[in-house]
């Protein structure tokens, strides 16, 4: 049974590479207006977890996905799902900065242009203005905004590909390690600009930083060598965790 108070429910997804198992048999609920952190040491299957709520498993040769995930309660992997529509629905922000190589502007406008929501160029320029608004850089390039997206500082190119994101009007927002590859003043502006967003997306964060998972998010979900170990309120993993996996990765006896 699917609850409708979330937004995506996954049940019981187990995720295989070339009949390799990443992933087993995991089930979890994503609220509205809720952030959810994966956490967990490298290679346990929070990327491979997150990559299946929009369909980027698809792009892997070899990849096969079980299990039901649902959007406002429909099975994204129904047969005739528009999985272009689905991935702005349910925009992705990755690792590593990757503006493209064109102006500030059209990185912003990429999407609405190719998805039609703007019929006025009027209209463009006030998705790009409230996009780069929400993502907090608005003042820091609006008198620049036909110079290269990759002309930012690192934290700035993160921003503008939240913005870029934003600008399609997506449900919910999936983060894969947004802030490993920044400084940490760039990190705090990206953990602030996740709280903000909050009001308007779910948000899925995958994170290595046990600080971090515990200051942006209300739920957390720990993976442990490809099974989903625990879910629940991060305030309860992080000070009552449940199982003994949980308690010894987040005081650091396991990496």
């Amino acid at each position: 049974m699917i609850d409708d108070e979330y937004l995506m429910s996954a049940r019981d997804v187990s995720v295989h590479y070339n009949g390799k198992a990443a992933i087993r048999n995991v089930s979890l609920d994503i609220g509205r207006n809720h952030v959810l952190a994966l956490i967990g040491a490298s290679g346990c299957g929070k990327s491979t977890f997150l990559r299946c709520l929009n369909r980027m498993n698809d792009t892997i040769p070899g990849a096969k996905v079980q299990g039901l995930i649902t959007l406002d309660g429909q099975n994204i992997y129904a047969p005739g799902t528009d999985v272009a529509q689905l991935r702005a629905r349910v925009g992705i922000v990755f690792q590593k900065p990757t503006p493209f190589p064109q102006t500030i502007y059209d990185n912003v406008a990429y999407g609405p242009r190719i998805h039609g929501l703007a019929a006025a160029r009027a209209d463009l320029d006030e998705l790009v203005h409230m996009s780069l608004q929400r993502a907090g850089l608005w003042d820091e390039v609006k008198d620049r905004l036909s110079q290269s997206g990759t002309s930012l500082s690192g934290g700035q190119q993160q921003r503008l590909c939240i913005a870029r994101t934003i600008a399609v009007n997506p449900e919910v927002i999936l983060m894969d390690e947004p802030t490993s590859a920044l400084d940490p003043i760039a990190s705090a502006k990206v953990e602030d600009l996740i709280d903000e967003l909050r009001a308007n997306y779910a948000i899925v964060i995958v994170t290595h930083n046990m600080q971090q998972a515990a200051r942006v998010s209300q739920s957390t979900a720990y993976f442990h060598m490809g099974d989903l170990i625990e879910f629940g309120s991060t305030n309860r993993i992080f000070t009552n965790p449940r199982q003994k996996l949980t308690e010894d990765y987040i005081t650091g006896r396991i990496g």
